[in-house]
């Protein structure tokens, strides 16, 4: 496999992904695969829309299956976070300090992000500014909409 980059998870991260790979393995893909013989049994294969959805829905879950697969193989199981500084896996109260308000996030690898839960990606413009540093600690970050400066408040 060419693309050999690690994959960050959380266990459950990493539970999630099985699941929606045996998903796809043992129900979807026969599924696909009977949806298939039933539209070739229709006939004239140059005109039957029904076979053409099926063809292209086959490719989708083979592409699936293959993406998932390769996540798995290349899966960091993140354990063990450390509490001094901020890294993969770490929940980090930070400060804002033009406005003084406060957000608790989790960093988390890039697959399993989740803004709405406050599970941001270790490849995000925040998370990089925070990654290695410490309780106290004030970094500048770089983000789309301009810089802007935090207090790490608390890891955990």
């Amino acid at each position: 496999m060419s693309n050999t980059k690690a994959v960050y998870l959380t266990e459950s991260g990493l539970n999630d992904l099985k699941k929606e790979l045996d998903y796809l393995k043992l129900e979807k893909r026969p599924e696909v695969i009977n949806a298939l013989k039933d539209a070739r049994a229709l006939g004239d294969l140059s005109e039957n829309a029904e076979y053409d959805a099926a063809r292209n829905e086959q490719a989708v879950v083979e592409s699936k299956i293959k993406e998932l697969e390769a996540m798995i193989e290349n899966a960091v199981v993140i354990t063990d976070v450390d509490t001094d500084k901020v890294g993969i896996g770490s929940s980090v109260t930070i400060k804002y300090m033009e406005d003084n308000e406060t957000d608790v996030y989790t960093i988390v690898g890039s697959k399993e992000a989740d803004p709405f839960a406050n599970k941001i990606s270790n490849e995000s413009p925040i998370a990089k500014a925070i990654l290695g540093k410490t309780k106290g600690d004030v970094v500048s970050v770089d983000s789309p909409n301009g810089k802007y400066t935090v207090e790490i408040v608390e890891i955990s």
